[in-house]
């Protein structure tokens, strides 16, 4: 999803004044309860053979699969889209299916769906106001058992359910779907697909093109919950090979690789795109100059195949300039990066350095969590903000400079979160997108020697993620309002494993664990059970406490000094320093001591100190009266009320 729906957030993050949100009158009692923090009863259910108390895939683990065979043809006259498709798919839990659901997102832009219906009257990102038909399906047959005859179907909303007259058999059952179908493409398709007219012609980019299976798992069986818009997507994974029919004169780029390249492009393009691949520097495949030149007519037939997906995506345009260079893997594989976009958004502060960004971003990832799996990386500029699919994105065609490489990173990060590791978006939108922007700032970091990079504190976001409507990260999409969906699905959770990686854990162990939930769930089904269990193990810290609280719950943290006495009435024989825990949440503490000899010290204290209550009382071997006692001085923790964070003495 867009990057640019946290634009606003990361400016007050980084710059809010002390505009403090009080959660409780300053000088009340504590409502800190140890027992309700660091209660022992966090998971509800054991370990079992298909997801393992560690938080790993258990011996047993399964998922279904689905491939796509997809013809589809552009209609540019009446901005339209027609195919036929062949789904195979394979049962490999231990239940027969008596019925099958898929996906039938193109419904979503009906004017009577649900999404419709459940949209405000003044609209949003996620309302359209122009309609479509939807899905026109023309044919729904199966392939059972060697026999081929017409789908029992029922469609509503966004979903289709199959009945079958003989159940799918258990533990490799095979079944064929077969569809043919119609759609007119939305010009503005909730921000997820769409056409953007530029002086040069339509640039088309087309998503939840196809109708494709819903999640049959073993958390819930089959997964339907209708698409309203916010909550996003789960898929199965398999193999998709499609072809996209379209006028000559187009260029068309899509998820995977390629696989008619001799047969689609002029040998001109042809020679330059083959030279790309070998090139770390940008290599231009049809520059300014040569846009709306083609002498080609007729119809070019686009073919491509992807290995391993859940989803593919696709765009074309007359109107592209294109561009692409080589993306090393540490492997030593290759890939290819590519950008596409119309003559408007050209130029060395806009997207003619949108290949530079791809190639960065995806080289950061692969060095730092797992290897980038695709073939081809694409990036699109058109209507469309910010969305992600696999091996391609689609990024407004006016972002620029820091905006754009916030964007192209953003998008393609997604290709970790969730396109390697396939959470459910639909329900927990933090597990990809609040995931996605923790990377999106370790590889921003590192981009260009920090080109991009701005400092951010986290004591100075607690008046954004604590504000007066927050609400708990554990909620789907769909529930949390549109304010806080960009803070709850993306920058507290984001937070979370900051805190997590520089104050809690440490970045080894972090890191150490955080790639070991990627390796163990890549291409599969986690849950965020699955993801606590899995942290907690890898980094051996029970961390029930920290789920509970900045997940599950919308603890606030407010940390205060609330009193200093020295040994036996002499500061020379130390100091005893008495801080509170005055809100739900438990954090470490880090405090600074400043004496008035000059000497100072940094005192960390463990979490653990919470679990007697909410007053702790520590000694500080001091030689000399305390001028200052800080919690947290370098503001890294979000408290919510600073104010009692500064003990001063009386010299002050």
């Amino acid at each position: 999803m867009k990057k640019q729906l946290l634009a606003g957030l990361c400016v007050l993050a980084f710059n809010a004044p002390a505009a403090w949100a009080q959660s409780q009158p300053t000088g009340s009692e504590s409502i800190f309860d140890q027992h309700k923090a660091f209660s022992p009863l966090f998971y509800t259910q054991n370990g079992n053979e298909f997801r393992s108390a560690s938080g790993i895939p258990g011996p047993k683990y399964w998922q279904n699969s689905a491939d796509y065979n997809i013809s589809a043809k552009l209609d540019t006259v009446e901005h339209a889209v027609s195919g036929s498709t062949t789904i195979s798919y394979t049962n490999n839990s231990g239940d027969a299916l008596e019925f099958l659901w898929l996906q039938m997102d193109q419904n979503i832009y009906k004017e009577a769906s649900r999404s419709e219906l459940t949209s405000p009257v003044a609209g949003g990102r996620f309302s359209n106001k122009t309609f479509t038909d939807g899905y026109q399906l023309k044919s729904v047959k199966i392939t059972q058992n060697g026999s081929t005859q017409q789908a029992d179907y029922l469609v509503d909303d966004t979903r289709m359910q199959i009945r079958l007259k003989n159940a799918l058999k258990a533990n490799g059952g095979k079944i064929q779907i077969s569809l043919e179908y119609s759609f007119k493409i939305p010009e503005y398709g909730t921000d997820r697909m769409g056409r953007l007219n530029t002086k040069n012609g339509w640039v088309y980019e087309v998503a939840q093109w196809f109708p494709r299976m819903a999640v049959y798992d073993d958390v819930l069986g089959w997964n339907t919950l209708p698409y309203l818009g916010a909550g996003e997507f789960y898929c199965e994974y398999g193999n998709i090979s499609y072809s996209i029919t379209a006028p000559a004169n187009l260029v068309v780029v899509g998820s995977g690789e390629l696989t008619n390249a001799s047969q689609a492009l002029t040998p001109t393009q042809l020679s330059r795109f083959n030279k790309a691949k070998n090139s770390d520097k940008t290599v231009m495949i049809i520059d300014s100059t040569e846009i709306n030149t083609s002498n080609r007519k007729g119809n070019i037939t686009w073919k491509f195949n992807c290995v391993n997906t859940r989803d593919v995506a696709w765009a074309a345009s007359k109107a592209f300039i294109w561009d692409a260079a080589r993306i090393n893997l540490p492997s030593g594989k290759k890939s290819i990066a590519q950008s596409v976009y119309p003559i408007e958004s050209a130029g060395q502060t806009a997207w003619s350095r949108s290949t530079e960004y791809v190639k960065g971003c995806i080289e950061l990832y692969s060095q730092k969590w797992y290897e980038y799996t695709y073939p081809s990386a694409v990036n699109v500029a058109g209507i469309v903000g910010g969305m992600e699919y696999p091996g391609i994105v689609f990024c407004s065609w006016r972002s620029r400079g820091a905006g754009l490489w916030g964007v192209t990173n953003h998008e393609f990060g997604h290709n970790w979160f969730p396109m390697i590791v396939g959470s459910n978006e639909r329900k927990f939108a933090w597990m990809d997108e609040g995931f996605n922007t923790f990377i999106n700032g370790i590889s921003t970091e590192a981009f260009n020697n920090g080109e991009y990079k701005r400092e951010s504190v986290n004591r100075n976001a607690a008046p954004m993620i604590f504000n007066p409507k927050s609400e708990p990260i554990m909620h789907k999409p769909d529930v949390l309002q549109s304010g806080f969906l960009g803070i709850g699905a993306y920058y507290k959770p984001a937070m979370g494993l900051n805190l997590l990686r520089n104050q809690i854990l440490g970045k080894d162990r972090f890191d150490y664990a955080f790639k070991s939930y990627i390796d163990h769930w890549a291409f599969k089904h986690p849950t965020p059970w699955d993801f606590f269990r899995s942290i907690e193990n890898a980094a051996g810290e029970d961390l029930s406490w920290f789920w509970r609280g900045w997940f599950i719950e919308n603890w606030k943290l407010d940390q205060a000094v609330s009193d200093v006495k020295y040994v036996k009435n002499e500061a020379a024989n130390g100091s005893l320093i008495t801080i509170e825990n005055l809100l739900e949440m438990p954090m470490p503490v880090v405090i600074k001591v400043t004496e008035t000899n000059g000497k100072s010290g940094i005192v960390k204290l463990p979490v653990e100190i919470w679990q007697r209550g909410s007053k702790w009382t520590f000694q500080y071997n001091s030689t000399s009266t305390l001028k200052r006692v800080e919690i947290d001085p370098e503001k890294d923790f979000p408290d919510v009320n600073p104010r009692n964070n500064i003990w001063y003495g009386e010299q002050q």
